[in-house]
């Protein structure tokens, strides 16, 4: 007699499987009717509502449903290995698995399936969670060829900010694969990249005052009192307009609670920061995620608070 395995959310099954735990197609459609299971891709099944799967953990479960009915030789890469290395993926489509398999040809487009031809070396391949994937370095490169720049910009930082990995090494990443399409584009968006970038809205807010062409900030500027003492680190700064810029993302007052704290004690906290820069002679910039997406209110926020330093200088 087949005894039934209890899954968790965790738990990727298959209809074969289920039926071999003694289950019944009538019995699937009512988990799934229920919402109980949920359908990752035809006959692959997760013990969870729909609505507790994250994008990036749906996506991870459909690599690892669909890499097990893939070619043996194929690695997980592009976004897919870059969800399963963990690393931030904004506004990235999710709904199909890229793979890659050695060779110069025969890549091809699919439902869910995206495979990719190229070279592989040993280097190139690292195991997560039991599947064979591109590295941190060569995941990260593939996508400065493939995405966006700013996608591409958010997932390189990220992947920087770990420690892990370092400039260098996605150069001589691109400098072996020159002949591959995108490789140009990829270096400029390399060099871009900044490991002391904490977060997304920082990745972006960085693309956005290039594109907007401003002055290059410094990141995470301590910004000193009359006293030399530190008032406080700042996400940009501009010490030629003595004027400091500060992402407001909601993530961000979470990193600085201290422990049992409350997101109000934070919020004050941040409050008496920026009152004490703003007392030393700094005009403070702020903006919100949503704001990201109307870069020019947040440039001409930044342009008259560096206008209004040159003017008080001339007085």
């Amino acid at each position: 007699m087949s005894v039934r395995r209890e899954l968790d959310e965790h738990d990727l099954t298959t209809r074969a499987a289920a039926l071999g735990d003694g289950r019944t197609d009538d019995e699937l459609r009512s988990l799934r009717r229920s919402g109980a299971w949920t359908a990752i891709r035809r006959g692959a099944y997760v013990a969870a509502p729909g609505g507790n799967l994250g994008p990036l953990r749906r996506h991870r479960l459909l690599v690892e449903a669909t890499v097990a009915a893939a070619s043996p030789e194929a690695v997980v890469s592009h976004v897919s290995a870059a969800a399963l290395h963990g690393l931030p993926l904004w506004r990235t489509p999710l709904g199909q698995v890229h793979v890659t398999r050695a060779g110069s040809s025969g890549g091809h487009c699919r439902t869910l399936l995206h495979t990719h031809r190229a070279a592989l070396e040993p280097e190139d391949i690292v195991m997560i969670d039991g599947l064979a994937t591109t590295s941190l370095c060569r995941t990260v490169a593939d996508l400065a060829r493939t995405l966006p720049r700013e996608q591409a910009v958010v997932i390189g930082d990220a992947a920087l900010h770990r420690g892990d990995l370092h400039i260098e090494q996605l150069l001589a990443e691109l400098d072996g694969a020159r002949h591959c399409h995108g490789t140009g584009r990829a270096c400029r968006i390399v060099t871009f990249l900044d490991q002391r970038s904490e977060s997304p809205g920082e990745s972006r807010s960085r693309v956005l005052i290039a594109r907007e062409s401003l002055p290059v900030p410094e990141l995470q500027l301590v910004v000193l009192g009359p006293d030399r003492r530190a008032l406080g680190r700042t996400d940009f700064g501009w010490e030629q307009f003595r004027t400091v810029g500060e992402f407001d993302g909601a993530a961000k007052y979470g990193r600085l609670l201290a422990p049992g704290e409350r997101p109000g004690d934070a919020v004050f906290r941040e409050k008496l920061r920026e009152d004490a820069i703003r007392d030393a002679g700094w005009r403070v910039v702020r903006w919100t995620w949503a704001e990201l997406d109307r870069p020019s209110l947040i440039a001409d926020r930044i342009r008259r608070a560096f206008a209004a330093h040159n003017t008080d200088d001339s007085h």
